[in-house]
């Protein structure tokens, strides 16, 4: 069963900030609390129209907020923007560089709301943001394997302790292939892609045993490692069991369920002399030529029954 953390977080306004290339004009609390993966351009709330307000999404003025709340006489502005910031809302973003007004800057100090300025336009603001948020906000498990690039195709390696998933992760590195993470895979929601990525303290490090422990990075350039890889395959390692019947045709669909998303799976029985490393290369290639259509089992059986 998968280990899902929950779908929220609290982030510093200084690692907010950084993130999201952003002035702070107040810290506020200090923290930002992230709840909701959509972004508010609070337009009907500063008329003094609340309703169905979502008090846990970022805040974002852009020009037309901006323009409209200048046209608003000093008794009317202050009241408008009070109510804005007494909803306890995450956070406000000024964007484009425009003026912080002083019934904004005043407001947040009294709520310890945390103020931004950005210098980008405003729809792009919302961009970095839905993209920060979609990440930070994701589902998330971990799982013990190896996930590796081979051939643009992200396959998640997994068996039991010793099967020889890093030493086959190895030899596919050695043939122009790519690591992404060895051992421990953290797996993301992201946008309805499975995406999966290294803790950060271990990622380009791998363990072999009887070598101990290796850069793979240092041994074998920056082409070897990507950051992260959507999974596309789930390959399953296992002793050879003469005792089982192991797929020989390619009809047989099994998936595996990660997040709540069904990924392809393949059972591969591991013996001695038998190139495991040319069976994974092959079935990525495979992959994609299902991809495109193409199915050799499919294409035999047809010509078969002509």
């Amino acid at each position: 069963m998968d280990d899902m953390k929950e779908y929220t977080a609290t982030v510093s306004v200084n690692e907010f900030a950084e993130a999201l290339n952003l002035r702070v004009i107040n810290p506020g609390r200090g923290t930002i609390p992230l709840a909701s993966q959509n972004i508010s351009r609070p337009g009907l709330q500063l008329t003094g129209y609340f309703e169905h307000f979502d008090h846990t999404r970022i805040q974002v003025i852009g020009m037309a907020e901006h323009e409209y709340v200048a046209t608003l006489d000093k008794a009317k502005r202050a009241q408008v923007v009070n109510e804005l910031f007494s909803r306890e809302i995450p956070c406000l973003i000024v964007a484009r560089n425009l003026d912080v007004t002083d019934d904004i800057t005043e407001c947040a100090s009294r709520y310890g709301c945390p103020l931004f300025v950005s210098g980008q336009v405003t729809t792009q603001v919302v961009n970095d943001l839905f993209h920060y948020l979609s990440r930070t906000l994701a589902r998330e498990t971990m799982r013990h394997g190896v996930l590796l690039d081979v051939s643009g195709v992200g396959i998640l390696l997994e068996g039991e302790a010793g099967i020889g998933k890093s030493e086959l992760a190895l030899e596919l590195i050695g043939r122009g292939h790519r690591l992404v993470a060895d051992d421990c895979v953290i797996i993301r929601l992201i946008n309805d892609n499975i995406v999966g990525t290294a803790p950060d303290k271990i990622r380009g490090y791998m363990e072999i045993r009887g070598l101990g422990i290796i850069n793979i990075q240092t041994m074998y350039g920056p082409g070897s490692m990507r950051t992260e890889k959507t999974i596309d395959i789930v390959v399953h390692l296992e002793k050879w069991d003469e005792n089982k019947e192991y797929d020989r045709i390619g009809d047989i669909n099994l998936t595996e369920e990660i997040l709540g998303v069904e990924k392809f799976k393949l059972l591969i029985p591991v013996s001695p002399g038998r190139n495991i490393p040319i069976i994974i290369e092959t079935a990525a290639r495979k992959y994609r030529l299902k991809q495109y259509g193409y199915d050799a089992a499919q294409e035999l059986l047809d010509k078969t029954l002509r």
